[in-house]
């Protein structure tokens, strides 16, 4: 897996955010069991770079923690069946991998969820990491039953990795 993680603030982490990143991610990839080496990309920036991409994205002019942009359009979540058809939209041509697409992250709301959840930013970073994969592996949260299962699952990937509240 080749992740590209930039971080656009001055923020720093008393934790490897690039390593932490990797885990999760690979995490993500084996419980979905994703048959290719992927890639992803990653930006760390802060509440006002957050809203600006939410809101020429997504045109929501709010701050968030997290989004998400796939650039695997799933049939069903984690249905990595047959995207070899699609070689030219979802393969890297250099390197082959998967490009499964890229996560935006406010170091802010990390910091302030953290400390509002009382458990480590290490902690919230893994969550929001492993939320967005999800995301980029097809999964949503929009009714009821899908974010039952996508929480089932991220704690699942936490609990795999020891990354747990009280950490």
């Amino acid at each position: 897996m080749t992740s590209y993680v930039e971080n656009e603030t001055e923020v720093c982490f008393d934790f490897d955010v690039e390593q932490t990143v990797m885990k999760v991610a690979n995490q993500v990839l084996e419980t979905e069991k994703c048959p290719y080496e992927v890639q992803i990309n990653v930006l760390l920036t802060d509440n006002a770079g957050i809203r600006e991409y939410n809101a020429n994205y997504r045109n929501i002019d709010k701050e968030t923690d997290v989004l998400s942009f796939p650039n695997v359009d799933y049939e069903t979540p984690s249905d990595f069946e047959g995207l070899e058809e699609y070689e030219a939209d979802y393969f890297d041509p250099d390197s082959g991998e998967l490009i499964l697409g890229d996560i935006i992250l406010s170091v802010d709301k990390i910091k302030e969820q953290a400390e509002s959840y009382n458990h480590s930013q290490l902690r919230e970073l893994a969550f929001l990491v492993a939320h967005s994969m999800l995301h980029l592996c097809g999964y949503d949260h929009m009714e009821e039953n899908e974010a039952k299962v996508m929480e089932e699952k991220q704690e699942a990937v936490l609990t795999a990795l020891g990354i747990t509240r009280d950490l």
